[in-house]
């Protein structure tokens, strides 16, 4: 019996091709084996990358003395088309600077805080071996640098935060990132490496609210979050900016979670991830659809990409992904290869307005609204981004609608009849019977309250102006009163 059990044991630890599964059977030692040595060779300027971009591997086979400047930087930044905030950046972007080190290096850390920043800060490492991670040691005043240093004692990928009080406002303003400690062997090679990072926001006014929005709270006290966003604003990666890869490569994404509340279930749609290094850790599991970040943690996945088109990662906690922003776009080229997969392909489907390659009309509508210099012209060019990701998919990309299901908003009489029908059909949706162009429909459209007024307004000024309709003009304040009505043929949703 004792010898049985060796064999069924002895059989878990070793693929079906008889080769060992290392990741799985391995023993790293942890701190007590991670002291390689003292450093050796000349002192190593670490390459500190912005996100999306990753540093090159080390490529040492001996540990370093590594020098790290990082500048602490508050600024402000887009985090929607037209709607900035204050952001605490490590580095300057939201994520941090990616640093990369080897195992056994010893670390010297100089952390600057810009002269013009307001509020003191520091940085605590999840690399780091001793209290705090860094952060009594690294505590800097407006205009100062103060300096530390570690061994990189255990391989992984770890999150950085800043940790000075309110440590949660300081996290939620932005301030974090990832290190990699690489293992003494190095990285498997890979064809792609990107830098992805989780984090969620509050600001006081609500979803894609036009202007400067300051910091909430007591929204992030009951952890209620305004956006969810990967690399720091909506769109970060999508459109143009958009992840690039190609059939037949290899990808190798970094992914954390800077929090300061919610854990990411991140899932790329369309992927299986080949591998995952789950927590950021030495062991990896294979073949896994969705895998658990906490806020605090990170993660490495690796997949092999088969065949071309726009592969979403997403928070799969999904109404973050398609309400909150928690979206991200990797565009893979490359020939297809219909025996793996058929083809057909409608973004739009997914990825709503950000299947746009950019939404600066919306931008510029928001800017000229501020100033009140807003033209009918730009809320049309606004309002056709918009619709393309809220509308189209039930109405089609020329209004035409579904017969027999979704009636057509292109020539409509049900829209000439009474053109304020538009607005306030975006807002409280519509159920019921309704005739459109002789023909009869009896569907459920939920209500889009989601939307701002100045949203609203824009879309129903596009969809007046085009297709053949009458034309008008739909304001935020129009939007505004419309909301606050309550018509008999409000729909409650599906």
């Amino acid at each position: 019996m004792a010898a049985t059990l060796l064999l069924l044991l002895g059989a878990c630890e070793k693929k079906s091709d008889d080769r060992p599964v290392a990741a799985t059977s391995s023993d790293t030692g942890g701190s007590a084996k991670g002291d390689l040595g003292p450093p050796q060779g000349p002192d190593v300027n670490a390459v500190l990358t912005s996100p999306p971009m990753v540093p090159p591997p080390t490529g040492r086979k001996a540990p370093a003395r590594v020098i790290v400047q990082l500048d602490v930087i508050e600024k402000e930044m887009p985090i929607s088309e037209g709607v900035t905030y204050t952001f605490w950046t490590f580095g300057g972007t939201v994520p941090g600077s990616f640093i990369r080190v080897r195992q056994g290096d010893t670390v010297v850390f100089h952390l600057r805080n810009m002269p013009d920043s307001k509020m003191p800060h520091n940085i605590d490492l999840h690399g780091v071996t001793g209290p705090g991670g860094g952060a009594a040691s690294s505590f800097t005043a407006p205009g100062h640098v103060s300096r530390f240093s570690f061994k990189a004692l255990n391989a992984g990928l770890y999150v950085y935060h800043c940790a000075t009080a309110p440590v949660g406002m300081h996290v939620a303003n932005g301030m974090y990132g990832l290190i990699l400690v690489e293992p003494p062997e190095g990285l498997s090679k890979v064809d792609r490496e990107y830098y992805v990072m989780q984090g969620d926001f509050y600001t006081v006014g609500k979803f894609r609210e036009k202007g400067h929005q300051p910091f909430n709270m007591e929204a992030a006290i009951d952890e209620n979050p305004t956006y969810v966003l990967f690399n720091g604003a909506e769109g970060a990666l999508t459109g143009d900016k958009a992840l690039p890869a190609k059939v037949g490569e290899t990808v190798r994404l970094y992914v954390g979670n800077g929090g300061p509340n919610l854990v990411s279930s991140f899932h790329v749609i369309g992927e299986i991830f080949d591998k995952v290094w789950f927590e950021g850790g030495t062991k990896y599991n294979e073949n896994v659809q969705t895998t658990l970040i906490p806020a605090g943690g990170a993660a490495m996945m690796e997949f092999r990409l088969e065949v071309p088109g726009s592969y979403v990662l997403v928070d799969h906690s999904i109404f973050r992904a398609f309400n909150k922003g928690a979206l991200a776009i990797l565009k893979a080229d490359g020939p297809e290869n219909r025996a793996i997969y058929s083809g057909k392909e409608v973004d739009a489907m997914y990825l709503g307005d950000r299947a746009q390659p950019s939404l600066q009309a919306v931008a510029a509508a928001a800017a000229s609204a501020s100033t009140g210099e807003l033209s009918i012209e730009q809320q049309i060019a606004a309002g056709k981004e918009l619709f393309a990701g809220t509308c189209s998919t039930c109405h089609q990309p020329e209004g035409q609608g579904l017969e027999g299901v979704f009636p057509p908003l292109a020539k409509s009489d049900f829209i000439a009849a009474n053109p304020k029908r538009v607005p306030e059909i975006i807002l409280h949706g519509l159920v019921g019977a309704v005739k459109v162009n002789g023909k009869d429909y009896n569907s459920n459209m939920p209500p889009m309250s989601q939307l701002t007024d100045d949203e609203v307004a824009n879309i129903a000024t596009f969809v007046l102006n085009s297709w053949g309709n009458p034309g008008g003009h739909v304001t935020s304040a129009d939007a505004a009163a419309i909301r606050k009505a309550q018509p008999e043929t409000a729909s409650a949703g599906h």
